[in-house]
């Protein structure tokens, strides 16, 4: 209490990445209706980057409720979901009851509970989109990363080609910092950041933190509500398979993948 009586004012705290995830009003189960188009495309450029590889230990880094952890069994003898909202933990409990091998941890990106150079698979997916600055995670996906493992890690891409062409029309350059896509209600409630990057920035951070690009995927090139509505699934996904690769080198999609090892 101050002198006067009153209650002394409580400092303002951000809200954690993973509060969202955590609010009984947001299941992102659900958020996944009718998104199968963007789902399969992302197992697409998971199957090109790691066809024909196996590991020992992998771990989906803010990999929600398991979403992607039943493709990375076909791809190693140990999965772990090492996720920060326990709610999603919670639904990855039913989702994954026919997996019972696949772990589920409570855990930070930035922050993982695993020993220096343990895993040599690292996925982490639809995460950077709440990573204005990834520095700390990176650091941390170095540390645990064993010398010969691979990451994958997702962007949300912000010089996909709409964006390009907005830009050009206004005569803008292409922003190097990552852009905050929140509306200005979300901003004012400060509701966990929204960004897209742009991924040379990603790329450069990367190498920073002690690790190098080893291929890129152009990721969910076709995403349109409208598109989906009148083209067939598998067409859209029999070219989304045919224009990962090519289309990865201007970044076109909304999605970027990038294939991590560390440096030499």
């Amino acid at each position: 209490m101050t002198k006067s009586g009153s209650k002394s004012p409580q400092k303002h705290k951000s809200k954690r990445k993973s509060d969202q995830y955590n609010d009984p009003k947001h299941n992102y189960l659900k958020y996944w209706d009718g998104r199968a188009y963007e789902h399969l495309a992302e197992e697409i450029a998971i199957d090109k980057l790691l066809r024909g590889k196996h590991f020992n230990n992998a771990v989906d880094v803010g990999g929600g409720y398991g979403r992607l952890c039943v493709q990375l069994e076909r791809y190693a003898d140990k999965v772990t979901l090492a996720e920060p909202s326990q709610q999603q933990l919670d639904i990855a409990a039913d989702f994954l009851k026919d997996h019972p091998e696949i772990d589920r941890k409570l855990m930070q990106a930035d922050d993982l509970k695993f020993k220096d150079e343990s895993i040599d698979l690292l996925t982490m997916i639809r995460v950077m989109h709440h990573l204005p600055d990834p520095s700390n995670e990176f650091r941390e996906i170095a540390r645990v990363l064993a010398s010969d493992g691979l990451a994958i890690i997702e962007v949300a891409n912000y010089l996909h080609m709409v964006n390009r062409l907005r830009h050009i029309a206004k005569r803008q350059s292409m922003p190097i910092k990552p852009v905050d896509i929140r509306s200005e209600q979300n901003k004012k409630k400060d509701e966990i950041p929204f960004v897209n990057h742009n991924p040379a920035t990603v790329i450069r951070q990367l190498q920073l933190a002690g690790l190098k690009v080893e291929a890129t995927l152009s990721v969910s090139n076709l995403r349109s509500v409208r598109l989906k509505k009148i083209m067939p699934r598998e067409i859209m996904l029999g070219a989304e398979r045919m224009l990962q690769r090519p289309l990865a080198n201007v970044y076109f999609g909304p999605s970027i993948f990038f294939l991590i090892k560390k440096t030499d």
